[in-house]
């Protein structure tokens, strides 16, 4: 799998004190490219295992979808709803 994926594609941080923050991936593969995740403005249609604290924070400990090698293609391919999410909190017409 890892010869599948381009360089630009994939990004560890060994150094991180919080590596690996998420459980369920092999080390080898555990992708720190979207630390932040792009996909956390679409709430629960993100397409990950999030869950709402009970202070209304959206948690994505469970999630470990944009932290997998093999998703990053996933992850851009959503860029247009994220754009259509940062539109219309910014009034415009999607």
């Amino acid at each position: 799998m890892a010869d599948q994926v381009k360089h630009d594609q994939f990004f560890q941080n060994r150094a991180c004190e919080c590596f690996p923050c998420h459980q369920g991936i092999d080390e080898a593969d555990f992708n720190c490219l979207f630390c932040y995740c792009p996909l956390y403005a679409l709430g629960k249609a993100c397409g990950g295992n999030c869950t709402y604290m009970e202070s209304g924070i959206k948690s994505c400990m469970g999630c470990t979808f944009p932290h997998r090698r093999e998703n990053y293609s996933r992850v851009l391919e959503r860029y247009a709803e994220i754009m259509a999410v940062v539109k219309r909190m910014d009034g415009e017409n999607v």
